[in-house]
This record gives C-alpha cells, sequence and structure tokens, in this order.
C-alpha cells in the first residue's frame, strides 16, 4: 500500500511537472521582460510629446453658450463631463452627455471661441494631431479608420471610432486619435505588442488578455500548489526510507 502511495505520488508529481513546465516558463519569461523594461518606453511616453498649454488669443465664451447650441441639435438631458482640450492649437470643449431616454454617453466637440459645434475629426486632421504628439522624425505610413474591435486587438476597450495612424520609424509606433473626443488615446509600439503578448501568456486570458480571474490560470495555479505538495511528499517519504536504510 505505501510503495503503491509512493509511486502514485511520484507519477503525478512526474505528470504534472511536464503539464506545468512550460507554462512555468512562459510565466519566468514574461516576468523576466515585465521586470526588465522601462513601462515608459513599453507605453510609448518617451515618443509623446509633453501636453502644451492652451492657447487663448480671444475671449471664451462660457460652456453654457457651448450647451445651449448642443441643446438645439441634440435631446440631452445630463452631462457627464465638460473639458476644455487643444485641438491644432485652438481651443475646443469636450462636452460628454447623454440623451433622452438613454444610457449611453456621447461626447461632442465644440469651439471654445464661438460656441459652436464642430465635427468629429477628419482624416487629415486626425494625422495632424498624431503627427504632433509623435516626437520623433518619421512620415506616415498608413491611416486607419477604426469602428470595431476585438478582444487581441492593441486598442481594444478604447474610445471608437478612432483613427490608427502608422509611423515610418524602427519601433512601428501606431497613434490611436479618437475621432470623437479629438485626442490621442494610445501609442502603441513594438515593445508594447512583445509586452501585450507574454501578458496573455502570463494570465492565461487567450480570450481578451487582461481577464486574470479566468479559470485557466486557476486550474494551473492549483496544480501549481499540487506539484508543490507532491514534491514534499516525495521527499519526506524518500528520507524517511533513507532513515531506515541507515538504521538497518
Amino acid at each position: 500500500m505505501k510503495r503503491s502511495f509512493h509511486f502514485l505520488t511520484r507519477k503525478l508529481h512526474r505528470y504534472l511537472g511536464l503539464v506545468l513546465g512550460i507554462q512555468f516558463l512562459f510565466w519566468t519569461i514574461g516576468g523576466l521582460y515585465f521586470s526588465w523594461s522601462d513601462m515608459d518606453e513599453v507605453h510609448g511616453d518617451h515618443q509623446r510629446k509633453a501636453a502644451s498649454l492652451i492657447p487663448v488669443n480671444g475671449a471664451i465664451v462660457s460652456p453654457i453658450q457651448a450647451l445651449q447650441n448642443l441643446r438645439d441639435v441634440r435631446p440631452i438631458d445630463s452631462v457627464a463631463a465638460l473639458s476644455l482640450i487643444q485641438i491644432l492649437g485652438k481651443p475646443v470643449y469636450q462636452i460628454k452627455c447623454q440623451a433622452h431616454g438613454t444610457h449611453q454617453a456621447k461626447t461632442y466637440l465644440a469651439d471654445a471661441l464661438t460656441g459652436k459645434l464642430r465635427s468629429s475629426l477628419s482624416k487629415e486632421e486626425a494625422i495632424q494631431v498624431a503627427q504632433r504628439q509623435f516626437t520623433m522624425p518619421a512620415s506616415v505610413v498608413a491611416v486607419e479608420y477604426l469602428t470595431t474591435t476585438n478582444g487581441h486587438h492593441e486598442y481594444r476597450e478604447q474610445p471608437l471610432p478612432a483613427y490608427a495612424v502608422t509611423f515610418d520609424h524602427p519601433s512601428q509606433t501606431r497613434v490611436y486619435v479618437a475621432a470623437e473626443l479629438g485626442t490621442v488615446q494610445k501609442f502603441r509600439n513594438n515593445k508594447w505588442r512583445i509586452f501585450d503578448f507574454l501578458w496573455m501568456l502570463h494570465t492565461m486570458d487567450y480570450q481578451s488578455r487582461d481577464n486574470i480571474g479566468n479559470w485557466a490560470l486557476r486550474l494551473f495555479s492549483i496544480l501549481g500548489l499540487l506539484t508543490i505538495a507532491s514534491g514534499f511528499v516525495l521527499y519526506w517519504v524518500s528520507s524517511k526510507q533513507i532513515r531506515k536504510l541507515k538504521m538497518a
């Protein structure tokens, strides 16, 4: 009975180690990359120009004027947020509000000098916004208009629609500009893409990459504890057998 228990424990430990070994390797590689990476470079902060002060060459109208102009054309009943931003050197009100009978907020833009509503960013404007934010000398090689993204997209769970502006740079940096918000949302480069792939392997979330409470990770965590426990059992059994041999 004891030999059978010892045999089963050894087999369990061996096969668990084989199955978990690959995932442990992924966790180790990911941990090394995470700990040795400069997160500012991963996020592209070193490529992003610092926010500049908003120039005010004329009198800014009251936000109430912009809200009134908005109410004249949209049936809004509440405001979630109102910000003063800059689009290509001009002050603009960014108004996040909610329409009657809906639970979904929408953002509108209004010229802060006149209070008049303005349209979302055009492709040409988005390119200029991205170029002004990107500090590296590089030309634009591609522009994509995004209306949807999946769980593996590098711009997942971010404001849409958006323009993805790709620069001709060794880092293959792509700047994402939200059309309705009028601002740059994310910088994505090769370091971030490596980080994101290793993060997926680390969290074992192969659907959305960011859910650390998925069942695969929970199961492997439990199996990891079983592997460690079986190792301690084998050590205890082996030590007991060695002591018996020495006493014989």
